[in-house]
């Protein structure tokens, strides 16, 4: 049985976790942290990290930013490994996560769905096939109206992938409007689409000559990133001090 802090419990992504564990088990949330103390959870919540004498084997986070300081801090001083899915930290917040992962287990990604992390694998495999043969890459991806960066961390990470396999040697391009030219071969070309209430959805597509595949992840709800979280949770739990990521969790699996 893997004891959880649930950070920033009563948010959106806290609560769907919440919901998740109540029927996994081998997970049982016992503390969370939050800024407010307004839901019937089921488990004591604590308004100041601090305060939280309730001992747990992993802490997931889905705080905010200005949050995640103290809450490395805590993870230190508690030796509690943090499943660490807040985004937007600052470069020097990123140090700190750096710094802190040499005293504590980190995991860290930017996307917690268990599908995105294997499809990333999948798609080195692929572009080691497709870029040398001259398929042209393109990631798209589309994401609801209220999202306000772009292109997606995650469509960035999917990009990576395939770069990394390719040894970096592609440019990614975000705008074509100002061009005026034929494609070159080696960029990756990355649109974003935002409307309605769209989740999340991913293609990366490498188009041949008269051929095109594409690899395509659709999120239907936000519980796909609580599974992962919780997943990396239990794997993270008992794990050494470093650097974790949802390769690993994946990794662990086969």
């Amino acid at each position: 049985m893997t004891r959880i802090i649930m950070h920033g419990c009563n948010g959106h992504m806290g609560q769907v976790i919440t919901g998740l564990v109540k029927d996994d088990p081998d997970a049982e949330i016992v503390a969370g942290i939050d800024i407010v103390d307004n839901k019937d959870n089921g488990y004591p919540v604590f308004t100041d990290i601090f305060a939280c004498d309730v001992e747990a084997d992993v802490i997931i986070d889905f705080a905010a930013a200005v949050a995640v300081d103290n809450l490395l801090k805590y993870s230190t001083e508690k030796n509690i490994p943090v499943v660490l899915c807040t985004t937007g930290l600052t470069d020097a917040q990123l140090a700190l996560v750096k710094e802190t992962s040499a005293k504590v287990a980190i995991l860290k990604s930017a996307n917690m769905s268990l599908g995105i992390n294997t499809l990333m694998k999948l798609l080195k495999d692929a572009a080691k096939v497709f870029g040398p043969a001259g398929f042209d890459i393109e990631v798209v991806e589309q994401h609801h109206r209220l999202k306000k960066d772009a292109p997606s961390g995650t469509a960035l990470a999917l990009a990576d992938s395939v770069n990394e396999a390719l040894n970096n040697e592609y440019e990614y391009v975000y705008d074509r409007s100002k061009r005026s030219e034929q494609r070159p071969d080696k960029e990756i070309g990355l649109s974003a689409v935002r409307g309605g209430t769209i989740v999340g959805v991913h293609d990366v597509i490498f188009a041949g000559t008269d051929e095109v595949i594409t690899f395509n992840h659709t999120a239907y709800s936000k519980s796909v990133f609580a599974k992962g979280a919780i997943e990396a949770g239990k794997f993270l739990a008992g794990k050494p001090a470093g650097m974790y990521d949802m390769a690993d969790v994946i990794a662990a699996k086969q």
